[in-house]
């Protein structure tokens, strides 16, 4: 179940296309207490803006991240300028900061390809918010603005624009709890192969996943730092309501974030150990070749000498010369053998 109240799976998780219009905008609702949102049009959402609205009353926009959608935005609104930075910024991380008495946010929405590690697709989502306003712009279709559409449309009420940031912000977090559990799914399967023996493995795939989690933390997780100087001290416009929800979300992502770190310290123990393994296989093989090559020294030294065809060979003349070498080969193979593996054996 959804932070919303909504089950996440009543809503599909493909992206949808839209069409934007002349602005860029794709879609836009207003919201007045106690009532579900209604969908307005672009004509509606600037006729809106050019009247004084009531301090309950706000209006969300969400536009596709073209040309004309900065343009249109500077003109109609008095957005912060570090919204119009950050838009359009590539591989951004997660966060969110107090801009004068507005709020910019930058989240991303991750699909997660489980059957192939290496395909993630991260779609960034920049948002700035006040009192009466909520604007969103995306590159391409987001599923958590899909859902989060869909909500609005079921009509879930939402009184504030924080409260659809924070509703977005849950969705993030199920997110990458999610992707957390699903990974330590699979480091357990790793464990229970590598306990029973089974070395078919290499440290390349638990460190994909270790690599996987530090990227996932770097662009889901939002700064902790920033967060906590916003709650500490808020716009006057935040509801004390809103504030609390969102200490919430927060504290749900100082989970997640110790859950991801503490599965990165058990992956790097698993490389660990795999390597130790791998290094005591590797020595076991290299004392086998070193006893082969001790023990069949004695043979190959008097193989040579026998056999240089020179005069004054010992034993040449001797029926029994030929059991002689051999028991002295034998002998001295012992020995050898003997020592090396008595080197071998533990020390108390």
């Amino acid at each position: 179940m959804s932070p919303s109240g909504i089950s996440a799976d009543s809503f599909s998780t493909e992206p949808v296309e839209y069409a934007p219009g002349r602005s860029g905008l794709v879609s836009g609702f207003r919201f007045a207490p106690g009532t579900r949102g209604e969908e307005i049009s672009q004509a509606g959402a600037e006729a809106w803006l050019t009247r004084p609205g009531t301090d309950d009353e706000f209006i969300w926009l969400h536009f596709s991240s073209v040309p004309a959608t900065t343009e249109w935005l500077r003109s109609k609104l008095d957005l912060p300028e570090l919204f119009h930075e950050l838009v359009g910024e590539l591989s951004p991380s997660t966060r969110i900061e107090l801009a004068d008495e507005a709020l910019v946010a930058v989240l991303n929405d991750v699909i997660y390809d489980f059957l192939h590690t290496e395909t993630m697709q991260v779609a960034p989502l920049w948002l700035t918010l006040d009192r009466r306003v909520l604007i969103s712009v995306r590159l391409r279709p987001i599923r958590s603005i899909d859902r989060l559409r869909a909500a609005v449309r079921a009509g879930e009420t939402f009184p504030s624009p924080l409260s659809l940031l924070i509703h977005l912000m849950h969705h993030q977090g199920d997110v990458l709890a999610d992707i957390t559990r699903r990974t330590a799914t699979r480091i357990d399967t790793i464990e229970d192969r590598l306990l029973s023996g089974r070395l078919d493995l290499t440290r390349a795939t638990l460190g994909g996943n270790r690599r996987d989690l530090v990227r996932l933390q770097r662009l889901l997780a939002p700064e902790p730092g920033a967060l906590f100087r916003m709650l500490g001290q808020p716009p006057a416009w935040v509801r004390s309501e809103d504030l609390s929800d969102l200490r919430q979300a927060t504290e749900e992502f100082s989970t997640v974030l110790r859950d991801a770190i503490g599965l990165q310290e058990r992956i790097k123990l698993l490389q660990e150990e795999i390597a130790t393994r791998v290094s005591e296989q590797t020595n076991r093989s290299v004392f086998v070749l070193t006893a082969v090559t001790v023990m069949a020294l004695p043979i190959n030294i008097i193989s040579g000498l026998f056999g240089m065809n020179v005069g004054g060979i010992p034993f040449s003349g001797d029926s029994a010369g030929f059991w002689t070498i051999a028991g002295l080969i034998f002998l001295v193979t012992s020995i050898a053998g003997w020592l090396l593996f008595r080197q071998r054996e533990p020390r108390p």
